[in-house]
């Protein structure tokens, strides 16, 4: 009760044992002394707060400090599941004097924002490590794998390292004919934006072929740029690279000025989501769509020639899913296309689990190989063939690749991968197995 308008304190009197009656089950509960000493305080002597406070201090990291330890990240984060990882545990570990610049941990996290969505305090590692990598990347502190691509992206444009002047080389074979704007500079409709990956990895241009093809069959009045695209990089950004980032927003956003355009359409999440979100940040704002988003209003509109005789499942790219909330869209494409049986894996849309590419992971398999059991995106390719499904579809210009490799890694060769606008093309008559 208050004594003299203060609240006075109870006076615990412990002891050794204790019996009390459920009021629900109706049974007696020992309860000893040592449950209440479970509770006392519990104050970390041996380290000071310096290691928190230097990554707390860093612009968008300051939430490393606000975890509390309840673990609910740590099942939800994919690396945790093939390794031992997840915002509490590297917070234990930075609490407990780790130099987060220094450590591993720093590169392992993909940013699939997974942890984020479940986190009572919003620890957000999607800030917080870019943040750190980007102090660690000044200190040359930078795995090679991941230099690598950093010079190869300064120097072309692109992560591949590849000729400028090839970025159209696929519309060759696109049997259908494909605008460059550098040479038809008149005002489009739709700028595709054909990123790195269906430009020059052979099984993303012909993900890109079958996107032309379809677009043009739609009656869609579309282009693209040509030798003038450069990545939109944001995976640089994400793996500490801020610095290459706003350069290469310098160039895309020069070369988009150049020319005349109503929307800007992306095969890729991670380009997606700069156009989204970032660019606007910094002056830059366009009318930005993920394929799946262009597609999705007009399947009514397409004219299917076969059906396709497939079980399918669908892996959510965590950059258009968790990052953007697009789960719809891509599900549309997929339940229109006829024939097809569609069935969801376990960990699907707000669960959906990472392929390991985001945030750098796409070139870092060589280096996280060393600190987990398996990649993530074999295990996710288990997942997916113990659905019993014919095809898993994607729709992230990383992950046919990433997860055809696994495919074979996994002795999971009759699972075929492929990209929902390959589907699309197959059932429109254009291409076949």
């Amino acid at each position: 009760m208050p004594i003299g308008g203060k609240k006075q304190l109870p006076i615990a009197i412990e002891k050794e044992n204790a019996v009390v009656q459920s009021t629900i089950s109706g049974r007696d509960w020992e309860l000893p002394g040592m449950w209440n000493r479970m509770f006392e305080q519990r104050v970390i002597r041996e380290f000071s707060p310096e290691a928190i406070e230097k990554v707390a201090s860093l612009d968008g990291a300051e939430s490393l400090s606000w975890c509390y330890g309840c673990g609910k990240c740590v099942p939800v984060c994919p690396v945790d599941i093939v390794g031992e990882y997840g915002p509490r545990k590297i917070f234990r570990k930075v609490q407990t004097g780790m130099d987060l610049f220094e450590s591993s941990d720093l590169w392992l996290c993909t940013t699939c924002m997974n942890c984020l969505r479940v986190c009572p305090k919003e620890v957000d590692m999607v800030q917080i490590m870019p943040a750190a990598r980007e102090v660690a990347v000044s200190n040359g502190n930078v795995p090679n794998e991941l230099q690598d691509v950093f010079e190869k992206t300064f120097r072309y444009g692109n992560a591949l390292g590849e000729n400028p002047r090839r970025r159209s080389a696929w519309t060759k074979d696109a049997g259908v004919p494909v605008r460059i704007l550098s040479k038809d500079p008149s005002p489009v409709d739709v700028l595709f934006y054909v990123e790195d990956y269906w430009s020059y990895h052979p099984r993303g241009k012909q993900a890109a072929q079958a996107f032309a093809r379809i677009m043009t069959s739609l009656g869609i009045d579309w282009a693209i740029l040509g030798p003038e695209e450069k990545t939109i990089g944001d995976s640089q950004r994400l793996a500490g690279e801020k610095g290459l980032f706003e350069a290469l927003m310098d160039d895309v956003v020069a070369t988009l000025d150049k020319y005349e355009f109503s929307r800007i359409v992306t095969p890729d999440p991670h380009g997606f989501n700069a156009l989204a979100k970032e660019y606007p940040k910094r002056g830059h704002t366009f009318d930005a769509y993920h394929y799946t988003q262009l597609l999705a209003p007009l399947v009514d509109k397409i004219e299917w020639k076969k059906e396709l005789d497939y079980t399918v499942t669908f892996h959510d790219p965590c950059y258009l899913g968790r990052h953007n909330g697009e789960y719809d869209a891509p599900r549309k494409l997929i339940e229109a296309i006829p024939g097809l049986r569609f069935t969801e894996m376990e960990r699907c849309r707000e669960n959906g689990y990472c392929c390991g590419g985001g945030g750098g992971g796409m070139w870092l398999d060589g280096f996280t190989a060393n600190h987990t059991t398996q990649r993530l995106s074999e295990r996710r390719v288990i997942e997916a063939a113990q659905t019993g499904s014919d095809v898993l579809a994607v729709c992230c210009p990383y992950e046919v690749s990433r997860f055809e490799d696994a495919a074979k890694s996994t002795g999971n060769e009759q699972l075929k991968i492929k990209d929902i606008v390959e589907l699309i093309d197959e059932a429109m008559g254009y291409t076949a197995e």
